[in-house]
């Protein structure tokens, strides 16, 4: 592998900004200091005036292979993955066929060894009738195991109370992640709004339907039996303020065994959106009430939620520029949710600093995974360097994701990310992704 020497990037790094060089060999950062020489074959870069960040963990996607590659595949998405700065990602098991069995996992990670230019975990997937090969996962191969506690695809509703306590009781020390949505409040919901519209129910009811009710009655059965069992409970896309009573901001993440994940749809956008927006910021759960939004914002401030993420779910256009009933949740956001965040910093809402440890030092601690999230001396070189002076302008042209439209179309954001590095090697600069590059399966210390 190739010699990369970085000169005079501003490193921001574990609460702290220092400018320096770092140097890059065989996939590795070898050293970190001012004045770094390298001796031979040595690509050299000038960084004077760029961030240098660790790469983004995203810990929540969903790149829709196999079975809906019509919206989306791991190549594809990986490639929008780090155009966005994001080096590695975990991916979510509601697929088709559902990611119910040990040979399916295992099938989703030879399709990401062959086709993925971003580092790559794959949740191993719960229902209500499969606990036994839930207990054969690697726990130090794979990210952790996904519980549906609300609405998903095929076999994955997991609402049999029996299920759960052998689920929460029995997968120790493996991580659980948890979409908490209560399923009979939904349904109630959905009935009324039904009897009020007919079949042409505005999508400005989607956070009606999907409320907070919904959200907490399933969160805090979630926190319930975390705490009774003693489980690594690591709780999705929080959208409401009640929730967030449910976490704890007075003990380290390193000594958490309950975290929570805000996503970049819930920081960025309010009801008030819907009107512009419609069913392209229709998520599951649902974006709520600028006050939830608010309130999601100081627990990220405050220690209360620990990572920011994406829920990256493709869908295409014909499919989201249906009703509201048929038009299916979730949006794409990996290209753009560093570039989103660092709006906030621009904008003063939260450090740079605050941003590097939710979008990656957090998910790496969050998960244990090895050697990767901080800019370390014998870590992994996943990187990326960020213009400040620079704009971005989200066209479709410029999207990478292979569904082709973005929420954020129009937006034109005040930072670009330059150059992006997985495992040493440069995936993406001047606007292109180097397809032949391949990421790495990531590991966790546990």
């Amino acid at each position: 592998m190739s010699t990369i020497l970085i000169k005079n990037a501003t490193l921001v790094n574990e609460g702290r900004q220092v400018i320096s060089d770092l140097l890059i060999k065989d996939g590795i950062i070898a050293k970190i200091g001012p004045y770094l020489q390298a001796e031979g074959q040595v690509q050299e870069i000038d960084a004077e005036g760029l961030y240098l960040l660790p790469g983004c963990i995203d810990d929540q996607v969903h790149f829709r292979e196999p079975g809906l590659t019509h919206k989306a595949n791991i190549h594809t998405e990986s490639c929008a993955a780090v155009a966005g700065g994001i080096t590695s990602f975990m991916e979510m098991p509601n697929t088709v066929p559902n990611t119910l069995t040990q040979a399916l996992l295992q099938d989703k990670y030879d399709i990401a060894a062959n086709s993925s230019v971003a580092n790559y975990s794959f949740f191993m997937g719960a229902s209500n009738d499969n606990i036994e090969e839930v207990l054969k996962t690697d726990r130090e191969q794979v990210c952790g195991i996904k519980v549906f506690m609300g609405s998903s695809t095929g076999n994955m509703l997991v609402d049999n109370e029996q299920t759960l306590e052998n689920l929460f009781s029995r997968v120790s020390p493996m991580l659980i992640a948890t979409h908490c949505e209560d399923e009979a409040t939904i349904r109630k919901n959905l009935e009324a709004a039904k009897a009020q519209y007919g079949e042409n129910i505005p999508v400005e009811m989607h956070p009606v339907i999907r409320n907070e009710e919904a959200c907490y009655l399933s969160s805090s059965m979630a926190v319930n039996l975390a705490k009774k069992h003693g489980t690594r409970l690591h709780i999705l896309h929080i959208s409401t303020a009640k929730e967030l009573e449910l976490f704890d901001n007075t003990i380290p993440l390193e000594s958490k065994l309950i975290t929570a994940e805000a996503c970049v749809h819930h920081l960025w956008f309010s009801d008030k959106d819907y009107a512009s927006k419609g069913n392209f910021i229709k998520w599951n759960p649902a974006v709520k009430s600028e006050q939830d939004r608010e309130a999601i914002w100081q627990a990220v401030l405050d220690k209360r939620i620990d990572v920011i993420a994406t829920d990256h779910a493709p869908h295409t256009l014909e499919e989201k520029s249906q009703g509201y009933l048929q038009a299916p949740s979730g949006g794409p956001l990996v290209q753009h949710a560093l570039l989103a965040m660092l709006e906030k910093v621009r904008q003063g809402v939260f450090s740079i600093e605050g941003l590097v440890e939710k979008m990656t030092h957090a998910p790496a601690v969050c998960f244990k995974v090895k050697q990767r999230g901080y800019i370390r001396e014998g870590y992994f070189a996943d990187l990326v360097l960020v213009d400040p002076n620079t704009k971005t302008e989200v066209t479709r042209s410029s999207i990478f994701s292979k569904c082709g439209w973005s929420p954020f179309e129009g937006t034109t954001f005040s930072h670009a990310v330059s150059k992006t590095f997985v495992n040493g090697a440069i995936v993406y600069e001047n606007n292109k992704v180097n397809t032949e590059c391949r990421g790495s399966r990531l590991s966790f210390n546990r």
